[in-house]
């Protein structure tokens, strides 16, 4: 069995799956492009997952073609072994254009999750529907949009509904840390990848400083995913003339930086649904390189980029954008999230309600929809 997943995020998706396949297939070799998460299951990764993480247009071009030598390689192997499935993790760039050629040759194809079709780029549920046997999605509504094309799907839910508690312990959280039970804690996640921590640091830890400067008593963490992350963050941080402001840095723990927060600065992505998982105010924010935003930014189908108001269908929590996330404006924003009361109760009300509407056993029922793919296969292959 062949599984790729191209980022950190893919990885712990992935993760879950194997862990529900494994009850079905203990002793199935397990290959492809991952992570650690997935290595905890058994899992050998061909080639290193960073060599495939990448963001943005205009980004990619200068890894184009190591990461289309990686593919090939991939492709060619996975047609000589003929896998019993291949399950592709998210990073549809990548993905769905192996598990077009995959299916084509007859071998069966997983796509987990689905691409982001009712947010942009429509017109690739063409590619989807030649890619894909079989979708699983983590979003209720995203099931019919699959279903009326033609794509077999299963919504399985969010694994980090299943991963996060309904009610996080921020005490816990603070004693971890090291950080006072009573203090005011405001946390940044500016991204996980080199791209994102390179756009967003300066304006991120510019904003603490103006917040600082409203309450002395603030205290700033910023979890990062690993070594590399973490000394250019220090660089970005030294280049921006920010030295001076005090941010505990933590290596990994972004649940525990989380739960400790009384607001969160975050990047646009999986971590700001992880935050509304936590039931937090937050702050939306993301800039990139401005010729890639120019082009991305006339792609949209609606007017939100955060899951949480995505899923809410309404802002929620303020998005700043390109632009508009200035330090200034960045601290302003989460100067309002500590200060309103009554708006944080009503938050924590509507995240709850998010949470228990993406709760399902994910693990268990994307293994079962992949062994249903496996079943269904016309001929034999190989686990």
């Amino acid at each position: 069995m062949a599984v790729v997943a191209g980022e950190v995020s893919g990885d712990l998706l992935a993760a879950r799956l194997l862990g529900g396949l494994r009850e079905h297939l203990p002793r199935a070799r397990l290959h492809g492009i991952g992570g650690p998460n997935m290595a905890q299951h058994g899992f050998v990764s061909d080639w290193p997952l960073e060599r495939l993480t990448v963001r943005g247009l205009f980004e990619i071009i200068p890894r184009y073609r190591d990461i289309k030598r990686i593919q090939n390689s991939l492709r060619d192997q996975l047609l000589a072994e003929r896998p019993a499935v291949f399950i592709g993790a998210d990073y549809p760039g990548f993905n769905l254009g192996l598990e077009m050629q995959l299916k084509a040759a007859g071998i069966p194809t997983v796509h987990y999750i689905g691409p982001q079709i009712w947010a942009w780029r429509g017109g690739r549920i063409k590619k989807i529907i030649q890619a894909v046997s079989h979708m699983l999605v983590i979003f209720p509504f995203e099931e019919e949009i699959y279903r009326s094309a033609g794509v077999p799907v299963t919504y399985v839910g969010h694994p980090l509904a299943e991963m996060i508690p309904l009610q996080p312990d921020e005490a816990a959280a603070r004693r971890a840390l090291g950080l006072p039970e009573d203090a005011n804690v405001v946390t940044l996640m500016p991204g996980s990848r080199m791209g994102e921590l390179k756009y967003n640091v300066a304006a991120f830890v510019g904003a603490c400083k103006l917040l600082r400067q409203r309450d002395h008593s603030l205290r700033f963490v910023a979890p990062m995913a690993g070594e590399k992350q973490r000394q250019y963050f220090l660089e970005l941080v030294a280049q921006a003339g920010l030295q001076d402001v005090e941010i505990l840095l933590t290596d990994g723990a972004s649940h525990t930086a989380i739960a400790a927060a009384d607001a969160v600065l975050v990047a646009s992505g999986t971590a700001s649904l992880e935050v509304a998982l936590f039931k937090k105010p937050m702050v939306i924010a993301y800039k990139m390189m401005r010729a890639s935003w120019e082009i991305m930014r006339h792609m949209g189908y609606q007017p939100w980029i955060g899951l949480p108001n995505i899923l809410a269908r309404e802002f929620l929590v303020p998005e700043l954008l390109q632009n508009a996330a200035s330090p200034q404006a960045l601290a302003d924003a989460v100067w309002e999230q500590l200060s309103d009361a009554p708006g944080r109760l009503r938050l924590a009300q509507r995240f709850t309600e998010m949470h228990h509407s993406l709760l399902r056993d994910s693990a268990r029922e994307s293994a079962a929809a992949v062994m249903q793919v496996i079943a269904a296969s016309p001929s034999p292959s190989r686990l």
